[in-house]
């Protein structure tokens, strides 16, 4: 039986395992020393078998699931290979600088004899910079037919898998082919690697694991992936059993880019409904906060080659081809489609719009033509043959409705046509509709405008002025990743065939000086963002992105897909028990601040009173004459009076330490002047509205502040509501002496000055007052909130109110950035900690005697 779980990828490759414990292949090329790598079993090969000899040149390794490459056999049954000049990845070196090392690492679009592999491999590194996957036939029908097929592409299309007699289920099968696909493709990048230095650039949904086999292997590698597909909604993607997997992969990556707003939208509602994740925008930039690494985001749209197109239309060939166009349809507008065959681009749609135009506008038939050009299908399968069947029978119909013998108002082109030809017909249409369902980008509608522009010697031939402006006219579906930045086109829904058939009237009743400016605005976004302008953006964005690497300790955590890097301070360490008793047994006086909520109890737990052994362990800390202990909470005084009653000697800082007691049988007290509560009859109203409209959300009335939770409200919805209640009440409490502050999904209102920074502060200062200086200050918390109790103490301790230096022992719970110095994993180790150093502290005649060793901490707990 199959694992429903795919976090062990050792399982999941079966004979072909991810062995993670194999050091990256690259390390021998770069070694200086002799004696440094002394082990055969690292890696065997010789230094020839390494990509380059430009190991030192900067190097970007671009990675997709087909190499930009032409496949052919000669007469004489030998491989044969060309540049394809027309890929966008072969396009997008012209955005990098001078002298740049660009090595592809992908498959080829045939399938190579294994005996034939390694002359071929050799000779496409040796000729194109190209490193071959060589994917077995079985596993990539299974991984690119199968799953990326007909599982990724059309859910990131909004297609769901309802029908279960077509096969549409999510397949196991196909999503382990996929795993290995992605870890081969992950050898091959291993192989190009240089140095840390070098950029890998992932792209598209195929590749999608990726980031975590190269993150594991470099925990610094400047990595980045581009998505050209949609990225659908979380209402859509959360139906992928896989979401979780995929999602953290992604997050593996330093940058992830994506075509519109919308893709990236969706995507970090998805891990933020999904994954629990925060994101904010910083300078202009969106950045995903991921166990102490930023993950930033991307938006910019893929362009156009503006040269490899004007060098095409530029060919005697080409320019004698648009003649031939224009004079066959001489005196008839001439619309054209070019698009995929595939159920997304909408074709019949388009057909359905043309047809619906004749019928209301009898004036137009016999002047109206659309050519469509349809494109290879890139896969098989029922839905596939269906829509070339529909788009041919509406055509026929249209045909034989409005047609003569002399005259077809749609000519459908459904072979394949030269990239020149194409151009050609760019040239000579004068109106160009993109009518897809669905589309990640779509370039029809950028190459067309380019090609509207034309060049000297189209302009001679038509008798145009050298000078003179030129048109062109656009109809872009609204779901198409390219519409956005076309402002001057007619923007539709393909869904609704009235609008397709209105605004194919309008392009027809549009008036020249219209039509130049649209074309003018089209053109100059086109001509400035084009494919150099977008691979160079992308770049700079990965470099900015890695910036910090090597400012950061990395730790890798999790195991298969579950793997990941936590980032943090190079100081941040984890605070051993070791050290921690022989801290403690050396200081003669010390001062103890624990959070309550997250560190002595664990934030998920229902029950948030302190357990038995919580208090045992307290109690006897406090029974030590040496020590100070302080809980230090956010939480009401009432609760934590109720919860800590057992503790005679305990000192609690109650609401952020705005009411503070020594002991029980200390009164509280609070540093603060008596507040005017006025301020709360103006909150508590506007937090009852937010209340009501907010499922899931209550407020918490402390005596010193007020707090809305929205913890078990909708994510989204209830951060939103976070944030306009924020602004909300900065706006009605601009006059009044108290501060609004956001936390972990609360909004708080509290009088100014109240933290537990300074609460800490003061108590310390109390301290060294009453002859009470410690020299061992420990600090424990897990929020935002106890920051400001790590930063109080380190500025403490560094401060002239000490005559020596105390020893400072600020510690988070879990590891994420922090301004303390070390951290535990949980609350759990929490209290262990603490019941190590209890049971130290009950043993005075020992510690007296100064003899307390690791080994008796560990007796006595045993």
């Amino acid at each position: 039986m199959v694992s429903k779980s795919y976090s062990n990828l050792l399982e999941m490759s079966a004979g072909d395992g991810v062995d993670f414990r194999q050091p990256f292949k690259s390390l021998p090329r770069v070694v200086t020393s002799p004696g440094i790598i002394t082990d055969p079993e690292w890696d065997s090969r010789s230094d020839d078998d390494f990509v380059g000899s430009t190991s030192f040149a900067e190097r970007k390794i671009i990675v997709a699931n087909f190499l930009p490459l032409n496949c052919m056999k000669d007469e004489a049954g030998q491989w044969s290979f060309s540049k394809d000049d027309d890929a966008l990845l072969m396009q997008l070196k012209d955005g990098f600088t001078d002298g740049t090392d660009v090595i592809y690492v992908g498959s080829l679009k045939v399938q190579i004899d294994p005996s034939e592999q390694d002359h071929v491999a050799q000779k496409l590194l040796t000729e194109y910079r190209c490193i071959p996957t060589f994917l077995p036939s079985d596993l990539q029908q299974q991984f690119y037919h199968g799953f990326c097929k007909q599982q990724l592409w059309p859910l990131f299309h909004y297609m769901l898998p309802i029908c279960l007699d077509k096969g549409e289920l999510f397949d196991r099968s196909l999503f382990q082919a996929y795993v290995r696909a992605n870890k081969i493709f992950a050898d091959k990048v291993m192989e190009a690697i240089n140095t840390d230095d070098d950029c890998v650039w992932v792209h598209d949904y195929h590749l999608m694991l990726l980031p975590t086999f190269l993150r594991k292997r470099l925990h610094r590698i400047k990595l980045g992936f581009f998505l050209h597909s949609p990225f659908p909604s979380s209402e859509i993607y959360r139906t992928l059993p896989v979401r979780d997997e995929i999602l953290k992969s992604l997050l593996n990556a330093d940058l992830i880019g994506f075509q519109t707003f919308d893709y990236a939208r969706h995507f970090l509602s998805c891990c933020s409904r999904l994954l629990g994740l925060h994101y904010e925008s910083k300078r202009g930039y969106i950045g995903i906060e991921y166990f102490g690494r930023t993950v930033s985001l991307k938006i910019l749209s893929v362009g156009v080659h503006v040269g490899r197109l004007e060098s095409i239309l530029n060919s005697p060939a080409t320019v004698s081809k648009v003649q031939e166009i224009e004079q066959r349809y001489k005196g008839k507008m001439l619309m054209l489609g070019v698009d995929d065959m595939d159920i997304f681009k909408g074709i019949s749609l388009k057909l359905l719009g043309l047809e619906l135009l004749l019928d209301r506008n009898p004036d137009l038939r016999g002047r109206v033509v659309l050519v469509q050009i349809v494109n290879p299908a890139r896969s098989s399968g029922k839905d596939v043959e269906e829509a070339i069947t529909e788009a041919s029978c509406v055509a026929e119909r249209i045909n034989v409705k409005y047609g003569s013998a002399d005259y077809k108002p749609v000519v459908l082109i459904d072979y394949s046509i030269p990239f020149s030809e194409k151009i050609a017909f760019y040239a000579a249409s004068d109106c160009c509709i993109v009518n897809a369902v669905r589309d990640g980008m779509n370039l029809v509608p950028y190459e067309y405008t380019v090609c509207r522009q034309g060049n000297v010697e189209m302009d001679k031939l038509r008798g145009v002025e050298k000078n003179s402006h030129h048109t062109s006219t656009l109809i872009v579906s609204e779901f198409v990743g390219c519409s956005p930045s076309l402002s001057g086109a007619f923007r539709v829904n393909p869904w609704s065939v009235d609008d397709v058939a209105d605004a194919l009237h309008h392009a027809t009743d549009l008036t020249e000086s219209e039509k130049r400016l649209r074309h003018e605005k089209h053109y100059r976004y086109v001509s400035t963002h084009h494919v150099a302008y977008w691979a160079r953006s992308f770049i700079q964005d990965l470099e900015r992105a890695c910036k910090d690497h090597y400012s950061r300790r990395c730790w890798a955590i999790g195991f298969g897909l579950n793997f990941r890097v936590i980032a943090l301070s190079p100081g941040f360490r984890k605070l051993s028990l070791e050290h921690f008793v022989s801290s403690y047994n050396k200081a003669t006086r010390r001062a103890i601040f624990l959070d309550y909520d997250g560190t002595l109890v664990p934030q998920s737990s229902i029950n948030k009173a302190p357990s038995a052994e919580v208090i045992s362990i307290l109690n006897s800390l406090c029974d030590d004459s040496k020590n100070d202990v302080f809980i230090v909470s956010g939480r009401g005084q009432n609760s934590l009076d109720e919860w800590f009653n057992p503790c005679e000697k305990l000192g609690i800082a109650a609401e952020h330490g705005y009411f503070v007691r020594w002991n029980k049988a200390a009164e509280w007290e609070s540093n603060y002047s008596i507040p005017d509560r006025e301020w709360k009859h103006i909150a508590e109203p506007v937090m009852q509205v937010y209340t009501e409209t907010t499922d899931g959300s209550f407020i918490e009335a402390k005596e010193s502040a007020l707090v809305w939770h929205y913890l078990d409200a909708d994510h989204d919805f209830g951060s939103c509501q976070a944030k306009e209640l924020v602004d909300h009440l900065e706006r009605v409490l601009s006059n009044e002496p108290v501060g609004v502050k956001c936390g972990h999904f609360i909004v708080e209102v509290k009088p100014q000055g109240v933290s537990k920074g300074l609460a800490v502060d003061k108590l310390i200062h109390t301290l060294i007052n009453n002859g009470k200086a410690p020299d061992f200050l420990m600090c424990i918390g897990n929020d935002r909130s106890d920051e400001d109790m790590f930063e109080s103490i380190n500025s403490k301790a560094s401060s002239s109110v000490f005559t020596t230096a105390p020893e400072v022992l600020a510690c988070s719970v879990g590891q994420k950035p922090s301004k303390a110095k070390y951290y535990v994993d949980d609350t759990a180790e929490v209290i262990r900690l603490l019941k190590n150093v209890s049971g130290v502290s009950s043993q005075p005649e020992v510690v007296s005697q100064g003899r307390v060793t690791f080994r008796d901490v560990l007796d006595y707990v045993e």
